[in-house]
């Protein structure tokens, strides 16, 4: 389970930002809301986690971050030999020779080879990844994993990375076969994104964990395409039973989506209740189409027991519909590994239906500079408080200022 994520010199975020979303200890026990980081674990974790603050604070790139640093452990090899690493520091000049520094968290099982295993301990890992640059130029400085057995206060090594290429291995991390292939690491791809190629077990766990982070924010390419999208919904029975068991809450006239065959593709069509004839995708309402577009991320996040990271979730969704996609999260029989749910929203009023432990607040200084705080850190915030009123006070900050 993720528990925290720091990032420094990335897009607005110019000063270290450790996003620390471990619960504190004096808070209820509520299991549906807060799960174990690893079982046993007596440190605690939203299911949902919102991050709020005015339009342009930088809420989307503290998602960001997370997207990256996934893609870097999944897919980084993918890149081009002699490509960039796709992001960008904050943007001012002193900014533009600085490294760009981000790190997370997540609790895990001890044994990477066999992480299902019943014999296995548990623990914390910590993955940090430093980019230097130089002008236009970028490349893997450092990147390094530890890992903390359950009940030790001291970390080892899981692999470590220096910027002239060298890695050095664990006893988790076994490297001996691997020579050949540790000296052929790009300064543009990861270490696990590389040996996971070529079949290097602790490698291949890693990989995984981090392809069970579903998106909407994609760093090397366009947005998932309508056609992409319901090609998904034509070709995947599984997956389109299970949004016709939930579409009649999005809008009531809709009975059902169909699939109806053709060339050069299928197409996907919807029919609603006192309509004679379907209808098809571009006419149906931007609502409908929204949550259409955000069903698969949360589908495959609840089934694999992931993560879900979801920027604007609030767009053109009515708030009942998105306290209802909340419930999906919370309760234990539709979501019975746990899967987690992060997203940046505008909508107030979901603060309602929030507890301060599962509430960020995003905001910029004059400077441009994003700041990201939890609201169960700001001094006085209570339990029985009501968040959106006083959010929209001001009382919280992260909101716009006019004038």
């Amino acid at each position: 389970m993720l528990n925290r994520v720091e990032i420094e010199n990335f897009y607005s975020i110019r000063d270290r930002q450790v996003l620390d979303l471990r619960v504190s200890g004096k808070a209820p026990d509520e299991p549906e809301r807060f799960i174990p980081i690893y079982p046993g674990a007596t440190e605690r974790v939203p299911k949902v986690i919102a991050t709020f603050g005015a339009n342009g604070a930088g809420k989307s790139n503290s998602l960001r971050a997370l997207a990256f640093l996934a893609w870097f452990i999944r897919d980084s090899f993918q890149l081009a030999p002699e490509a960039q690493i796709p992001l960008a520091p904050f943007y001012d000049q002193r900014s533009q020779e600085r490294d760009t520094r981000l790190s997370l968290a997540i609790g895990g099982a001890s044994d990477l080879e066999n992480p299902d295993s019943q014999a296995t301990t548990f623990g914390t890992y910590e993955y940090e990844l430093e980019i230097g640059r130089s002008g236009q130029s970028n490349w893997v400085k450092r990147e390094s994993l530890r890992h903390r057995i359950q009940g030790s206060r001291r970390s080892f090594r899981v692999f470590e990375r220096s910027e002239s290429g060298e890695v050095r291995d664990g006893v988790n991390f076994p490297l001996s076969r691997y020579h050949s292939v540790i000296d052929k690491i790009r300064p543009n791809a990861s270490v696990i994104s590389t040996l996971a190629q070529f079949d290097h077990g602790p490698s291949l766990s890693l990989r995984n964990a981090a392809r069970a982070v579903y998106t909407n924010i994609f760093v090397v390419k366009q947005d998932y395409t309508d056609d992409q999208l319901l090609d998904l919904l034509a070709n995947n029975e599984i997956m389109r039973s299970s949004l016709n068991r939930e579409i009649p809450r999005v809008d009531l006239g809709i009975q059902d989506l169909q699939v109806v065959p053709s060339a050069p593709r299928s197409i996907v069509q919807f029919t609603h209740q006192g309509l004679d004839f379907p209808v098809s995708w571009p006419l149906e309402s931007h609502g409908t189409q929204s949550f259409i577009r955000l069903f698969p991320l949360i589908a495959y996040a609840i089934e694999s027991g992931g993560l879900a990271v979801i920027d604007e979730f609030d767009s053109s969704l009515h708030p009942l519909m998105l306290m209802e996609i909340l419930q999906w999260f919370y309760d234990p029989v539709r979501n019975p590994k746990n899967a987690r749910l992060w997203v940046t929203c505008q909508n107030a009023s979901l603060l309602e239906e929030l507890q301060k432990e599962e509430i960020l607040i995003c905001e910029k200084d004059d400077l441009g500079r994003t700041q990201i705080y939890g609201l169960q850190d700001v001094k006085g915030v209570g339990r029985l408080d009501n968040y959106y009123r006083k959010y929209l006070s001001g009382a919280y900050g992260g909101v716009p200022s006019f004038g």
